[in-house]
């Protein structure tokens, strides 16, 4: 009499391994939705704007790449090397050359 694979029973050891493999795959799928979720919780709230004045001047010729904001002055980095900074009205306070090497 040969045996048929519905009367082949699974050895305790396989079972174990295969449903600690299933609970493993399981706990791993909600590690990653719930970091996932963390970042984009962590992400969205953080996101601060930049309140702008309604105007900046730039210099004849100046291209912005780059601005940043502190306590009572605005930054502008110009392409041609250039940090640019602003008063809260929107005046020209100071004008830097950067030297890069």
């Amino acid at each position: 009499m040969e045996k048929t694979p519905q009367d082949f029973q699974e050895p305790a050891p396989l079972k174990f391994l295969r449903r600690l493999v299933t609970v493993l795959t399981g706990v791993m799928i909600l590690g990653v939705i719930t970091i996932a979720g963390l970042l984009v919780m962590r992400l969205s709230r953080d996101r601060q704007q930049i309140a702008l004045p309604a105007e900046l001047a730039l210099p004849k010729g100046a291209e912005a790449a780059a601005i940043t904001a502190g306590p009572g002055w605005y930054a502008v980095v110009t392409r041609d090397s250039r940090i640019l900074i602003y008063a809260p009205d929107g005046t020209l306070r100071q004008e830097l050359e950067v030297s890069l090497p």
